[in-house]
């Protein structure tokens, strides 16, 4: 995989906070952290996505016919544990 070299621009906060991140031994350098923070915001923006889609999904589904007593049960249902 090629690498892309990127010049930003942080605030003296920031690049306190960067340091401070590198200093403390949880990033070994700044392109470590940024490649780090990208990698969260993916997968952030993955999750946010894939709810986005259940959301319009379920409206889409329509009104159930189901009461809420027995929307209860069966979420009750899924979350006790399965023994073997």
């Amino acid at each position: 995989m090629a690498n892309t070299r990127k010049t930003i621009t942080l605030s003296e906060q920031q690049d306190a906070w960067v340091k401070a991140r590198v200093e403390s031994g949880d990033y070994t350098n700044d392109s470590e952290y940024f490649r780090d923070m990208i990698r969260r915001d993916q997968e952030q923006s993955a999750k946010s996505a894939a709810l986005k889609q259940a959301i319009q999904e379920g409206l889409e589904s329509g009104v159930s016919k189901r009461s809420v007593k027995d929307v209860w049960k069966e979420a009750e249902r899924r979350q006790k544990p399965v023994h073997a």
